[in-house]
């Protein structure tokens, strides 16, 4: 499975692929914040899907280590100083270290705020006559939400159009998107190419390795590209339903990855804002005493011009504030404007819609 934003790594609700043990691991309980930093500069030098960035990012790191920078940190702080250093190369949507949970509050101190886990799949149904609504805010590795989603589309399959919500939607896998694509396509159509660094390919490290709706494709030198593709199934009701998909600066990772294979096939209409840019996939790894990383070792770009969106992000076809997207979704589709407006309060997401800035980016 694949897995593609280090947000939801921290979150724990993101689908990883292989998990591998990184150089110098070390228990929580003597792990220094130098250790982890090279453990995570070998990481990124070995298997960073550029190699002479990979190689840049791991000069940094260790140049700040031979200096002391990092000595004496921990947690945020030593997240933040890494997180700089590896911007300051060259940023990378996906790039974070996530840092030890914070140690609990002393009796009588208050505790941590914390917002509950994003559920999945959120309001999904008739938002109008002959008009369905989801809002999918990940793509997990999770049976039951590959089987809500699927089950969508055929509670669904006489709907005139559909409108898929990924404004507040993080990243995740192709599973459930897998399970969606069937429905909407009347031939074998390429959605889009994604293409792992040859030598985490080599190894059996590839996140997307033996996924049905991966095929093997001609790709770049030192990269191994393999393309997804849409397989219609033999249900013909929604070929011809209009597709509208919502997104805003908060739509990462996979989010961008169906964003993009709506638009690249002229299949949906996309509204909202430009997506977030954080493009490349990947894997997350330990670097010893609660300390992780997610480590890019490929891109999903378009197959016909070869472009991917890390730092653009996926422009939409019709820009408005994220905010009023699925009121203008709605008033296309032919819903007075008053109750897209009351349809689209009802549904408004309750998670931000704004682009998340990188800690330590400059």
């Amino acid at each position: 499975m694949i897995r593609l934003l280090p947000a939801l790594l921290m979150a724990a609700a993101m689908v990883a692929g292989p998990t591998f043990a990184p150089p110098s691991a070390m228990a929580a309980d003597d792990v220094s914040a130098d250790a982890v930093a090279e453990a995570y500069a070998a990481l990124l030098e070995r298997d960073y899907l550029y190699p002479e960035t990979g190689k840049k990012y791991a000069d940094a790191i260790r140049a700040a280590i031979a200096a002391g920078r990092y000595k004496g940190l921990s947690g945020e702080a030593l997240g933040a100083a890494i997180d700089s250093d590896v911007n300051a190369v060259a940023p990378d949507g996906h790039l974070r270290l996530r840092v030890p949970e914070a140690t609990p509050p002393a009796p009588g101190g208050a505790a941590p705020v914390r917002r509950p886990p994003k559920v999945p799949v959120e309001q999904a149904g008739w938002i109008a006559p002959g008009i369905a609504f989801v809002r999918f805010n990940v793509f997990p590795m999770d049976d039951a939400v590959t089987a809500e989603a699927a089950k969508f589309m055929v509670d669904h399959a006489d709907a005139k159009a559909i409108i898929f919500d990924i404004r507040t939607h993080n990243g995740g896998g192709l599973d459930q998107m897998d399970v969606i694509f069937p429905w909407l396509f009347g031939k074998e159509t390429r959605l889009v190419t994604m293409a792992t660094r040859a030598s985490v390919d080599a190894e059996g490290g590839s996140p997307i390795a033996g996924i049905a709706s991966m095929r093997m494709a001609k790709g770049d030198a030192g990269m191994v590209a393999r393309e997804h593709w849409a397989t219609p199934n033999a249900d013909k009701r929604l070929r011809d339903a209009k597709i509208y998909v919502l997104t805003s600066g908060a739509s990462a990772s996979a989010a961008e990855h169906f964003a993009l294979a709506m638009k690249h096939t002229g299949r949906g209409v996309l509204v909202g804002a430009p997506t977030a840019g954080a493009n490349h996939f990947g894997r997350g790894e330990d670097l010893g005493g609660g300390y992780g990383a997610f480590i890019p070792v490929g891109r999903t770009y378009d197959p016909v011009t070869g472009k991917d969106w890390e730092g653009e992000g996926v422009l939409p076809d019709i820009a408005v504030p994220p905010a009023e997207a699925l009121e203008r979704a709605l008033t296309e589709l032919g819903v007075a404007p008053a109750e897209a407006k009351r349809l689209s309060d009802a549904h408004m997401p309750s998670w931000p819609m704004e682009r998340r800035k990188a800690r330590g980016a400059k």
